[in-house]
C-alpha cells in the first residue's frame, strides 16, 4: 500500500494519506479500540461555532450511521481470530463495493464541478461525498432514486428525542421530517432540518431545495464541507470537515475508510442496484472490545527498600458470553398473514424469536428488520432498516409496515444483530386500491343529438365500505347492452389526444376525495338510448344510460283567426 500512495504525487495527494492513513491505522490496530461512540475534536476545530451561519450542531445532529467497512487491504481479507477487530461491521468482498448507482454517482460528481468552480480552494474530491453517502444513506438506499433524483421514499433518522441521541426539538414544524416534536436526519445526506435551513442548495436547477433528492442534498453537502475556508486536501481541513458532519472520531475513520476505497476506482452500477450497508452506530454492534492489558507491560506491586520489584503478569479474563452468542437461530412468533392494500397500513406485524440450540428463548439480544424487494413500503416513519430487543419470552416485534403504491409482494428479512446466522424472511403482499359503489355525483340526465356532445361530463365516486376510495383504477367502456358488454360499435364516443374516436378508456383512477370525471363525450348520427359501464378494481360497476335523440320542435303554432259569427237576428214579432 505505501508504494501505491507514494506514486500519488498530484492534487489530492494529502487527502490520499488522510485517508490511507486512517485505513493503515484501523487495519493495524483498529483503534480506537472501544469508542463506544465517544466523540471528540481535534484543538482548534471551529466548525461548530456557529460562525458560517449553523445552529452550532452537526449537518446531522449526529445521528446514527451505517458503519460496515469496505476491504482494507486485500480483496480477500483474512477472518483468522488474530485480525484485529474492526469499527464497524466488514462488508462482504467483491466489486459491488465499488459500485455507485448512476444517478447517485451523477449527483456527486455535479457537485463536485461545482465546487471546482465557487470554492477552489476547497479542493472537494467527488469520492469523499460518495464516502459520506456510503455511511449516511447507503448510496440513497441502493439508488432508490426517480429520474430526477429524488428518493422513491423518504430517508429518515430516528426522532433526536434525547433518548440514545441528541435532543433536537422541532425546527421546521415537521416540514420536511413529519415530525412537529423532534427534528429527525433527512435524505440521502441526512441533513437535519435546522441545518437544511441554511445549508440547502437547488442542485438539479429545478428551483426546490429538497433534502430528499440527491442532487440537491450532495450539492448542499459538497457546500457544508467546503465552508470555514477549509481545504479539503490538508489534514486538518479534510478531518474538521467530516467531523463537523458528523462529531464521532468513528463517523471519521469509516468515512476515510470509504474515501481511499472510492479513490482506488469506482464504477456505475443501475440505479436500485447498490449493495445496502447492514451495521449501524445505533445497533450496539460497533464497538470494539476493551484492549487487555499486554503480558509485556508488568503491574508491580509496591517494592519495599530491599527488595526489588517483581512484575506481576495480569491474568488475561475469561470472556463472559453476551446473550447474542448464545442465539442459534431466528424462528417466527405466531406472524399472521402480512397483506395490505396499496397506501394502508398494514394491520398485523411480525413477531420473530432468539433461540438458542436447545430451542430456548434469548432475551435482550438486538434483531434487525429489512424491507428488500422491489416495494416502496417502508416501516412507520419511512424506513426501511428497523431494529427490536426481545422481551423475556425472546420475542421481538418490528415496527408496524406501512403500504407503499407499488403492488405485489415484497420481502422483511429478520438478522440478529452481532451474529452471522440464517436470516429469517417474511413474504409480504400489496394488493391494488379497491373500491365496492360507485354513484354519480349528479342525477341530471344525459342527453344529446346526433352528430353533436354531450352538455355535462360524466362524474363518479368511488367507496370502500362507506369510506372514500382514493387512487382507485377504474375503465370506463361504451357497451353494447346490459347484458352484452362488448364495446359498441356504433353511438356516443369519447375523443383521444388525437381527435379520433374512442369508446373503451382505461388506466383511470379517482382521485383524493375518491371522484373521477370522465372526458367529454360526443354523438354520432345514430339515435337512441345507449349504455356507459365504469368499472373498478374491487368490482365496483356502474351503468349510466346515454340519449341520443333529435331535437324536438318546441315553437307552438300560431292560432288560425276565425270570424265570431254574429248572433242571429231575432225575428220579429
Amino acid at each position: 500500500m505505501t508504494a501505491h500512495f507514494g506514486r500519488r504525487l498530484r492534487k489530492g495527494a494529502a487527502t490520499t494519506a488522510v485517508a490511507a492513513a486512517a485505513v493503515a491505522a484501523l487495519s493495524a490496530s483498529q483503534a480506537p479500540a472501544a469508542t463506544g461512540g465517544h466523540r471528540t475534536l481535534p484543538a482548534g476545530r471551529t466548525a461548530l461555532d456557529g460562525s458560517d451561519g449553523s445552529t452550532g450542531r452537526s449537518a446531522t445532529g449526529d445521528s446514527p450511521y451505517y458503519t460496515d467497512l469496505p476491504p482494507l487491504s486485500s480483496p480477500n481479507p483474512s477472518t483468522s481470530a488474530s485480525q484485529s477487530p474492526s469499527i464497524g461491521t466488514p462488508v462482504s468482498v467483491g466489486e459491488a463495493e465499488a459500485g455507485i448507482p448512476a444517478t447517485v454517482l451523477d449527483a456527486y460528481k455535479k457537485a463536485e464541478a461545482e465546487l471546482a468552480t465557487s470554492k477552489p480552494g476547497c479542493n472537494l474530491p467527488w469520492q469523499l461525498l460518495a464516502a459520506i453517502g456510503k455511511v449516511e444513506s447507503g448510496q440513497a438506499r441502493g439508488g432508490q432514486v426517480d429520474a430526477n433524483g429524488t428518493t422513491t421514499s423518504k430517508i429518515l433518522g430516528p426522532a433526536l428525542d434525547g433518548n440514545g441521541f441528541a435532543l433536537i426539538r422541532d425546527t421546521d414544524n415537521g416540514k420536511y421530517d413529519g415530525n412537529s416534536e423532534y427534528d429527525q436526519a433527512v435524505g440521502p445526506m441526512q441533513f437535519i432540518p435546522s441545518t437544511w435551513a441554511w445549508a440547502g442548495r437547488d442542485g438539479n436547477g429545478d428551483g426546490v431545495k429538497d433534502p430528499n433528492n440527491v442532487y440537491d442534498a450532495a450539492l448542499a453537502a459538497g457546500h457544508y464541507l467546503c465552508r470555514n475556508n477549509w481545504n479539503l486536501s490538508t489534514d486538518a481541513g479534510l478531518r474538521s470537515a467530516i467531523l463537523s458532519y458528523n462529531n464521532s472520531t468513528d463517523y471519521l475513520n469509516t468515512v476515510l475508510s470509504w474515501l481511499e476505497f472510492y479513490r482506488k476506482g469506482t464504477h456505475s452500477v443501475p440505479d436500485g442496484t447498490g449493495t445496502l450497508p447492514s451495521g449501524r452506530s445505533d445497533d450496539g454492534s460497533t464497538a470494539s472490545p476493551s484492549p487487555s492489558p499486554s503480558p509485556s507491560t508488568p503491574t508491580t506491586s509496591s517494592p519495599s527498600p530491599s527488595t526489588p520489584a517483581t512484575p506481576t503478569p495480569t491474568p488475561t479474563p475469561t470472556p463472559t458470553p453476551t446473550p447474542t452468542d448464545t442465539v442459534a437461530k431466528l424462528a417466527d412468533a405466531g406472524t399472521a398473514k402480512l397483506t395490505a392494500m396499496a397506501g394502508d397500513a398494514f394491520t398485523k406485524t411480525i413477531s420473530t424469536r432468539a433461540q438458542t440450540s436447545a430451542g430456548k428463548a434469548v432475551a435482550k439480544v438486538k434483531i434487525r428488520f429489512t424491507v428488500v424487494g422491489d416495494t416502496d413500503a417502508t416501516f412507520a416513519g419511512g424506513e426501511k432498516v428497523a431494529t427490536a430487543q426481545t422481551n423475556s419470552s425472546g420475542v421481538a416485534v418490528a415496527p408496524a409496515l406501512q403500504a407503499g403504491e407499488t403492488t405485489g409482494d415484497f420481502t422483511v428479512r429478520a438478522t440478529i444483530l452481532g451474529r452471522t446466522i440464517a436470516a429469517l424472511d417474511y413474504t409480504a403482499s400489496v394488493t391494488p386500491r379497491v373500491a365496492d359503489t360507485l354513484v354519480r355525483t349528479s342525477t341530471t340526465a344525459l342527453t344529446c343529438t346526433p352528430g353533436g356532445e354531450f352538455a355535462d361530463q360524466v362524474e363518479v365516486k368511488a367507496t370502500e365500505g362507506g369510506a372514500v376510495a382514493d387512487k382507485v383504477a377504474a375503465t370506463a367502456t361504451l357497451i353494447k347492452a346490459t347484458d352484452d358488454a362488448t364495446e359498441n360499435d356504433k353511438g356516443p364516443y369519447f375523443k383521444d389526444a388525437d381527435g379520433k374516436t374512442v369508446r373503451t378508456l382505461t388506466g383511470l383512477a379517482t382521485d383524493a376525495d375518491g371522484l373521477l370525471k370522465l372526458p367529454k363525450l360526443y354523438a354520432d348520427d345514430t339515435t337512441g338510448t345507449f349504455l356507459l359501464r365504469i368499472t373498478t378494481t374491487g368490482g365496483a360497476t356502474l351503468t349510466v344510460e346515454l340519449t341520443v335523440a333529435a331535437a324536438t320542435d318546441t315553437s307552438s303554432p300560431s292560432p288560425s283567426a276565425s270570424a265570431d259569427p254574429s248572433p242571429s237576428a231575432s225575428p220579429s214579432a
